[in-house]
């Protein structure tokens, strides 16, 4: 039987997952693919480092270069992540005519068209089904399986850590540092969070999907991002009492000749699926023409199902299935926008005094903004109380201008938080 010679380009959580499926189902994989598969060279900061792979010790290199020119190496599989050296290391192994499998989103997201465009020259495949949402296979699906549909919407859950800080905050009452904390404690969190909790992560993974989707390459920066920090457990509660739940959603809405992107927390309806995903789990939810409505759900994160994704690109190019085409079109069909005509809630701390409900419903009015209900309660303490309302459908350059005129009212001692709600309509 032959062997194909696979070289991994770093050897961490995700590394260690593809190495340990290999081993455990070696057989079912020789017997889909008629060929065994083979680690021939992992780079490593430390070779005589301690692992538990199972690999032999001289199978370590410290030189990316010993992998890249290796004649006898067929596939590549990128897992340093970040910009670079990951993207000088992939074009040096394209222009080698190697294939390359990657789980890196941030590098995708950035310059996926200018590395598929190197993979045609050369006659490669680059393939990164591991970069968005772990083992759920979202992109070769989008790409191949409803490759006949026009789609309409992509709207996920794409990010484990902000998942599970939510869920923990939702059901059992903790606070956002607690469930970071937590979070941490149990390795779903980075010691530097940021990436997760500030909306990056997020922002990478919907730029790959509507890339592919909308037909068009998405840049980063053309992506209006918030994060989670901002969540508080009172939020938290209002929105369980409204029926919602609060999630950090990835989206990306086809509208005529734009498409709306964005990554914010949002009000979702809790009968809707995507509110019931908890933990560090991942959903994405489509909408094509012809397909219609479906969500697609499983681990988002994590060495075995990340592997998996990773492994089932490396058969994908053995096979010489036709994916690993260009996917990031540069082409302008669209306008990307960031319109979001949508209901907002929005919780005040105000003054507790007679007309200030007036006031600030009367600056919505005067700025084209109608309300859909509010809920006041009582003061917290020092004379202040919690007010907060949940708009009907508006633009939310509406919104800022209300709330620039609104913040000045002295009877306003703070603007606590501001989140869309989608009602999915």
């Amino acid at each position: 039987m032959e062997t194909v010679k696979l070289g991994i380009l770093g050897m961490g959580t995700v590394a260690s997952g593809l190495v340990k499926i290999i081993e455990l189902n070696n057989s079912k994989i020789s017997d889909s693919i008629g060929k065994k598969l083979c680690v021939e060279k992992v780079l490593v900061r430390n070779p005589n480092k301690k692992r538990n792979s199972g690999l032999p010790q001289n199978i370590y290199t410290t030189d990316a270069y010993e992998i890249i020119n290796d004649p006898d190496i067929q596939i590549i599989v990128e897992l340093i992540g970040g910009i670079d050296p990951a993207r000088e290391h992939i074009k040096a192994a394209l222009k080698n005519k190697k294939h390359i499998v990657t789980a890196n989103k941030a590098l995708i997201a950035a310059c996926g068209g200018e590395l598929e465009e190197l993979a045609a020259i050369n006659g490669a495949k680059l393939m990164y089904e591991a970069s968005v949402a772990g083992g759920i296979p979202i992109i070769n699906t989008i790409s191949e399986n409803l490759a006949a549909n026009e789609f309409d919407q992509i709207t996920g859950i794409v990010n484990g850590t902000t998942n599970y800080i939510l869920t923990q905050m939702t059901e059992n009452g903790l606070e956002y540092e607690q469930a970071l904390k937590e979070a941490q404690r149990l390795g779903f969190a980075e010691s530097d969070p940021s990436s997760d909790v500030e909306g990056d992560d997020a922002v990478y993974k919907i730029a790959i999907l509507a890339s592919i989707a909308f037909g068009q390459e998405i840049k980063i920066k053309d992506i209006p991002k918030e994060g989670i920090t901002k969540i508080s457990r009172e939020d938290i509660n209002y929105a369980r009492e409204l029926d919602y739940r609060i999630k950090l959603l990835a989206s990306a809405v086809k509208k005529g000749n734009e498409i709306e992107i964005g990554v914010h927390p949002t009000f979702i309806p809790a009968k809707h699926p995507l509110s019931t995903v908890k933990n560090e789990f991942n959903a994405v939810f489509l909408k094509g023409n012809a397909v219609g409505e479906l969500m697609f759900y499983g681990k988002g994160a994590g060495s075995l199902p990340t592997g998996s994704a990773i492994l089932g690109d490396i058969i994908s190019i053995l096979k010489g299935g036709k994916t690993g085409c260009h996917k990031f079109k540069k082409i302008e069909k669209y306008k990307i926008t960031y319109n979001a005509f949508k209901p907002y809630y929005i919780r005040f701390e105000v003054i507790d005094k007679p007309g200030v409900l007036g006031k600030i419903a009367d600056a919505f009015g005067a700025n084209g903004i109608s309300l859909a209900s509010v809920m006041q309660r009582q003061k917290n303490g020092d004379n202040i109380a919690p007010l907060v309302f949940i708009t009907h459908a508006a633009y939310r350059k509406n919104i800022d201008a209300a709330l620039k005129e609104i913040n000045k009212f002295e009877c306003v001692a703070k603007i606590a938080d501001i989140i869309m709600v989608e009602n999915f309509e």
